[in-house]
């Protein structure tokens, strides 16, 4: 693990980018002193962590590697596997997060942008009539957010937001919360959402802030509430 964390600060001082070259094994083996098994294992540790990757052929060899942001939500969700997450939890976060993000993206999204993200929107025109649409349009909701935050020129606050709805999407769809029909917790989120997009297109920052907070606290709500109703079913089973 020492010479993988070598081989990255490495990479970082000559500002290597992704895709290129980095030295071969013979040369890594010179350069630091170890041995073929230790230089090997350091490199399957930067490839397993999607720094590096491995070409073979003509021309082939080891490569910068750029982490796409999934592969880096699927790292991260990794560590939460085995934790007890809850829906407060994840909302104690949204709510500080995505009003800023909402805020900060007023009068600066692209009639484009703006148009993906009605396009969302319309995906869940009516109440679902069944379980599968009712866990479609939960995540196609939530895929909502994802996409807003990808909009922000803060990179890190985009991470986090995007990663947060791909949580609360997992821990909907594994504890079942899309079961209990909710009419309300459709109609108030495609309500805000709309109104979302309108404060945006026309730039008001103070406006989306508040629609994205109040969208926020009512969902917490209602999610809290859904989740309540999923263990009550599970307790009467």
């Amino acid at each position: 693990m020492q010479l993988a964390d070598t081989i990255k600060e490495w990479v970082v001082e000559h500002q290597l980018k992704a895709g290129d070259r980095l030295p071969g094994e013979a040369e890594l083996i010179e350069r630091y002193g170890r041995s073929k098994g230790t230089v090997r294992e350091a490199m399957r540790i930067l490839e397993a962590q999607g720094l590096v990757e491995t070409r073979t052929g003509p021309g082939g060899g080891s490569f910068v590697a750029e982490v796409s942001p999934d592969r880096a939500h699927s790292l991260l969700a990794n560590f939460f596997y085995f934790r007890d997450l809850s829906i407060k939890d994840i909302y104690q976060i949204r709510k500080l997060l995505e009003p800023e993000v909402a805020a900060t993206l007023a009068g600066k999204l692209s009639e484009e942008q703006l148009a993906a993200l009605e396009a969302v929107v319309a995906e869940y025109p009516e109440p679902a009539k069944t379980v599968e649409e009712e866990r479609a349009q939960h995540v196609s909701s939530l895929q909502f957010h994802a996409l807003l935050a990808s909009y922000s020129d803060n990179a890190l606050l985009a991470f986090a937001v995007r990663f947060m709805a791909r949580m609360l999407t997992e821990l909907t769809v594994w504890r079942r919360l899309y079961e209990p029909h909710n009419r309300a917790l459709w109609e108030a989120g495609r309500r805000h959402q709309l109104d979302l997009v309108k404060a945006l297109r026309e730039g008001d920052a103070e406006k989306a802030r508040r629609i994205m907070r109040d969208h926020m606290e009512g969902a917490e709500e209602q999610m809290q509430e859904q989740e309540a109703e999923v263990l009550r079913r599970f307790i009467a089973e």
